[in-house]
């Protein structure tokens, strides 16, 4: 029986615990070259990851029609695809430094549950986590294909009803400002990670309640969070 009531820590992934920038900025080249539309600039595509690709893309290039930026998606995910053949897949992506053992840590206590929240599709969530052996950790994946694009809380809400949590006990743990924006959206506390694609600045502007440099700060953070439950 758990002493400590049950608490719930949601990572979003791309940026927060695999590096796969390298990935989505060479698929949406590809995809807006295709297209013979001008490509985006690195920081442009790195500020938009975290939304769902059709939110991403009306975003990179407010200008373009409905069909445009249902083709654009379309080219994006077969770029996608054609990178992960020509590279190795996920694998290729690597997780930040520490997160897997920040991951192992967590798991093992028998109060923590833990969960994702993430602007991936569930194919390729499902493919990083084969790479990378992550399936286990996760008590609940959210994805982009159920639900409303970052920042609405859709997804966090989903993922306190599959778990039991109390929101009170829920943590949301991401690089952007739209998870945090997520996560106060939800009523949970947020950490923001600085290894990411947003700005400590931005992250502070969206409401992080904590930053962490290192995944060696990131239990000590959530035990302070979850502290003052």
């Amino acid at each position: 029986m758990r002493d400590a009531p049950l608490r719930l820590a949601v990572f979003d992934v791309d940026g927060t615990l695999i590096d796969s920038q390298d990935f989505i900025v060479e698929a949406m080249n590809r995809a807006f070259r295709a297209m013979g539309v001008p490509l985006p600039t690195r920081n442009e595509v790195l500020s938009i990851v975290g939304l769902s690709l059709h939110d991403a893309i009306q975003r990179l290039v407010p200008g373009l029609s409905a069909p445009e930026v249902a083709e654009a998606s379309h080219q994006y995910k077969d770029m996608f695809i054609q990178l992960r053949a020509e590279k190795g897949g996920e694998a290729s992506a690597p997780m930040y430094p520490g997160a897997r053992v920040a991951l192992e840590h967590l798991h093992r206590r028998d109060e923590v549950l833990l969960g994702v929240a993430t602007g991936k599709a569930r194919r390729g969530l499902e493919h990083a986590y084969d790479a990378h052996d992550l399936r286990r950790f996760f008590a609940t994946s959210q994805t982009a294909d159920n639900h409303p694009s970052k920042p609405h809380p859709s997804m966090l809400h989903a993922a306190l009803a599959e778990t039991g949590a109390e929101v009170a006990q829920a943590v949301m743990i991401g690089d952007t400002s739209f998870d945090m924006e997520m996560g106060r959206a939800a009523g949970y506390r947020t950490i923001g990670v600085t290894w990411g694609y947003h700005s400590r600045e931005g992250l502070i502007a969206a409401g992080a309640d904590l930053l962490v440099d290192t995944y060696a700060d990131l239990t000590a953070a959530l035990d302070e969070l979850w502290g003052q439950a």
